[in-house]
């Protein structure tokens, strides 16, 4: 049999998944446009051009795309493999920088997801629930890289961290990059010179 003709399984699988794929985008667009809140199914399912049914069977329930949305997201970023190469670099300030480089590059790489992510931390408890679970990778990440150069911080390191997580905040880089038009160059600059003077006196 020739190995480049699929098989029907194979097909479906491939369609089933470019199906599931169009409806994470399609609700990508309305949570960022309106609310992930006032975002229903049957819209999701109309702006991906599919039954109502198709996206309840490939889904379950609208917490489950965004977090595949989500998922993706890290994916397009390269945010867990963008860490371990930074971890690898052998001077502190270096892995200091790379940690403005990080969340920069997280945050550019699609800033309409993390506002989709606030903005759906008043729902119910089970989406509550995966936010508080993403929210703690994205901290055991960011208190990694800063666990790294702890030799060479001048403060504790609990306060590293904190000042670190706190520059993750939405609003600073909503602040500086959509509002008022900082290219995300120029905020992962300004962050690393504050991280440097912040936690390595200079």
């Amino acid at each position: 049999m020739n190995a480049d003709v699929k098989t029907g399984s194979s097909y479906r699988q491939e369609q089933a998944q470019q199906t599931r794929q169009r409806i994470a985008e399609a609700a990508q667009v309305l949570f960022a446009r309106d609310g992930y809140a006032v975002t229903s199914i049957e819209a999701i399912a109309k702006e991906a051009g599919v039954g109502t049914r198709t996206v309840y069977a490939a889904y379950g329930a609208k917490r489950e795309i965004l977090n595949v949305i989500c998922e993706r997201w890290l994916e397009r970023a390269r945010a867990r493999e963008l860490a371990a190469e930074i971890l690898e670099e052998p001077e502190e300030r270096a892995r200091v920088a790379g940690a403005a480089r990080w969340l920069t590059v997280l945050y550019s790489t699609d800033f309409d997801v993390v506002r989709i992510l606030d903005g759906a931390m008043d729902e119910d408890a089970e989406t509550q629930a995966l936010l508080r679970s993403k929210l703690r990778g994205r901290n055991r990440v960011m208190d990694s890289l800063i666990a790294s150069v702890e030799p060479v911080l001048v403060v504790s390191l609990a306060e590293a961290q904190a000042v670190y997580r706190a520059f993750a905040a939405t609003g600073v880089y909503q602040e500086l990059v959509v509002n008022s038009g900082w290219t995300p160059a120029r905020f992962q600059e300004w962050l690393r010179g504050t991280l440097v003077a912040q936690l390595l006196g200079g």
